[in-house]
């Protein structure tokens, strides 16, 4: 493949709502452009995309996909994305790494939930925008009604800049309203507007003409004064008015049978901007442009495992030039990288460039600690760029192996899927169990089969425990003699200790009160141990006792059978029996909720939080959202993610923080306490 400079690149992300043919529009484009001699399909689990083995069973992509495509000397960096929204960190990446966003919308659905997600993550990170509108040879396929549900969603800067000859069956190309021109079939041959959308044509070229120019002063001068506007003068203003989001060209297409795909090419290759035309990156040392001729700075927006070549690093270059086997420092983590051979990535084949320009993006093998988001550059100049944000993941599930084999396997297996996929979290419970959080059950289920087949580790998934601890509600008090005779020296000491509660967060305190001797001092140690050690293993349920302070008051010991160990045993038991005269009870992690719901949504997702003994803190609009803020229990959201999911069509968002510990309800906690000695015995 050519090294093309900055100027002709174009790197297009291709996003939108699942189901909606970016992986056969991606596939056409390929196709069209004589990268591959025949077309894959879904069914036969043969597109140049979805390579994985997951992706072929589920039969949808979970992972992005680099498809340079080459058409009229330029070059088109096509970034496949998944549509389904446990994946969303992936679509994050591939936006990072692009100039524009194709947002592609079915034309019997229109937009969807996953458009407004995609939509919502283009305008966070300012890219501009071209809609698809695909599958126009469905049957009920209706551009007309799509056109008019964007335009309610988006705006009237939505723009047709095509339209469709016929529908479903009669589908048999499209009108370019630019040009004024008709392209037939699935060559794309150039023929006569058909005599009844004439009418129609006019009307819309008038109307996308207007658009156009209302965006560039110099234009509408001429535009107003009756001045003819050439062809050329409105391509220039139509490319400058997408690259600043003044206008949003939707045209159409129908990937499988490769209509329309040639002239969505061409309104890319001539209209969507160059790394040239994006405004420039921020960094810890200013703002960063394209510089071709600038000292080098890449961005990593993905790593991957591959299973011949091995860790693979997918860079975009974002000013410089990057060269096969050179260096480059990684100023994120202050370490020198040596760079081997560079690829250009197309699906799974890795094909090998001398260099990558500015702007364009390649991949390169076995970097040793280069993660997703780090900084490569020069050693002299070092450049950070911001980290990528990503949403925090949701759902959680404790992983547990199910063969012995597996224990030592599991840790250092998971954390290599980690550095795969930044949408994913590990983190231990109290019982040093593993947890795994993701974005929802697929994500997760699909990151367990990855488990099994790259590093043939079989795990079992369960709800992970939740972190109660325990505490008293009033002050008690015991007093308890430990005494063994075995011959020889026995075990002797007694213990008396009082307990009170302490605020929320003081944790557990020890100290004493002993007058007289006692307890000789020597023994303190013994007892704060014992005291401390059954506070750990927990008294009523197996959960930390904290909040309370335990004060040894009085006691008594023998010259000779007293001990360490019977000190620490006589204090273990008082605590037990002190904390059951104080009316023991639990604590519960209560978390922070933040719900993004449709408005329509809002008060079901309300009447679910009620049941979930939430306090509602209060419902603020956001454009069509409702955010509704509460706190909840953590022991009744740990399956949220798919509540919502239900309560929501998958319009719904949520962010979960951890709050403060508040007290469980007497008939709950009887029933954890109750299902823990149950799961002891």
């Amino acid at each position: 493949m050519n090294v093309y400079p900055t100027e002709a690149i174009r790197n297009v992300v291709l996003v939108g709502h699942g189901s909606v043919g970016k992986t056969m529009l991606s596939e056409a484009s390929l196709f069209v452009s004589g990268a591959v001699t025949r077309m894959g399909g879904i069914e036969d689990q043969n597109t140049v995309s979805d390579y994985d083995e997951d992706e072929h069973k589920r039969k949808f992509s979970l992972n992005l996909a680099i498809l340079p495509v080459e058409w009229e000397g330029r070059k088109i960096n096509l970034i496949d994305t998944p549509g389904y929204a446990d994946f969303l960190s992936e679509v994050i990446c591939g936006a990072q790494a692009a100039d524009m966003a194709l947002v592609v919308v079915d034309a019997v659905s229109g937009p969807e939930v996953g458009t407004d997600r995609a939509w919502q993550i283009a305008e966070r990170m300012k890219l501009p925008r071209m809609i698809v509108v695909n599958r126009m040879d469905r049957e009920n396929a209706d551009f007309a009604s799509t056109l008019e549900a964007l335009r309610a969603r988006y705006g009237h800067t939505v723009t047709p800049l095509q339209l469709p000859i016929g529908a479903h069956e009669s589908f048999s190309g499209v009108v370019d309203l630019l040009h004024g021109k008709a392209y037939i079939g699935e060559s794309g041959e150039e023929g006569d507007i058909p005599a009844e959308m004439q009418a129609d044509v006019d009307r819309l070229r008038g109307e996308l003409i207007e658009t156009i120019v209302e965006t560039d002063e110099e234009l509408m001068t001429k535009y107003f004064a009756d001045e003819e506007l050439t062809e050329d003068e409105l391509r220039k203003v139509l490319h400058g008015g997408l690259d600043h989001g003044l206008l949003i060209p939707v045209v159409c297409t129908a990937a499988t049978r490769q209509m329309g795909v040639r002239q969505l090419l061409h309104n890319i290759a001539f209209s969507g901007p160059s790394p040239l035309d994006r405004d420039p990156f921020e960094s810890d040392t200013g703002p960063i442009d394209a510089d071709p001729a600038g000292s080098p700075v890449a961005l990593v927006f993905k790593t991957s495992a591959d299973p011949y070549v091995g860790r693979l690093t997918y860079m975009r270059v974002v000013r410089g030039s990057v060269k096969s086997d050179s260096h480059l420092w990684n100023a994120n983590k202050g370490i020198d990288e040596r760079l081997g051979t560079l690829y250009v990535q197309r699906g799974k084949e890795q094909i090998a460039v001398p260099e990558l320009s500015a702007g364009d993006i390649g991949v390169v093998a076995k970097l040793t600690q280069t993660a997703t988001g780090d900084t490569l550059g020069s050693k002299d100049a070092p450049v950070t760029l911001p980290p990528i944000e990503f949403p925090n993941p949701v759902y959680g599930m404790a992983v547990t192996p199910v063969s012995k084999a597996g224990v030592d396997k599991l840790g250092p297996s998971l954390q290599r899927l980690l550095e795969e996929d930044p949408g994913l979290s590990l983190t231990r419970d109290a019982s040093s169990a593993f947890i795994l959080s993701g974005l929802g059950d697929a994500h997760l289920d699909v990151t367990i089969e990855r488990l099994r087949r790259k590093f043939n580790v079989d795990v079992e998934l369960s709800l992970p425990r939740v972190g109660y601890q325990e505490t008293i509600t009033q002050p008690g008090s015991a007093d308890y003699t430990h005494k063994k005779q075995t011959g020889g020296h026995g075990q002797y000491a007694r213990v008396a200790i009082k307990v009170e509660p302490l605020e929320r967060g003081a944790g557990l305190k020890f100290s004493e009160k002993v007058v007289g001797g006692a307890v000789p001092k020597e023994f303190f140690p013994a007892v704060e141990k014992g005291i401390h050690e059954t506070a750990r293993e927990g008294i009523l349920a197996g959960y930390e006792l904290t909040d309370c302070n335990v004060i040894l008051v009085d006691g008594k010991h023998h010259p000779v059978d007293s001990s360490e160990m019977a000190f620490k045993l006589a204090a273990a038991q008082a605590l037990k029996e002190a904390v059951a005269s104080a009316h023991g009870t639990l604590l519960e992690p209560v978390m922070n909720i933040r719900v993004y719901a449709p408005e329509d949504h809002a008060g079901d997702v309300v009447s679910d939080l009620n049941t979930k003994r939430a306090k509602i803190h209060g419902i603020n609009p956001d454009g069509a959202m409702s955010v509704i803020d509460a706190e909840v229990p953590l022991a009744e959201v740990q399956r949220y993610a798919s509540d919502l999911r239900s309560i929501t069509q998958g319009r719904g968002g949520f962010e979960l923080t951890f709050d403060h510990y508040g007290e469980v309800p007497a008939n709950i906690a009887q029933k954890v306490i109750a299902e823990s000695k149950k799961a002891a015995e």
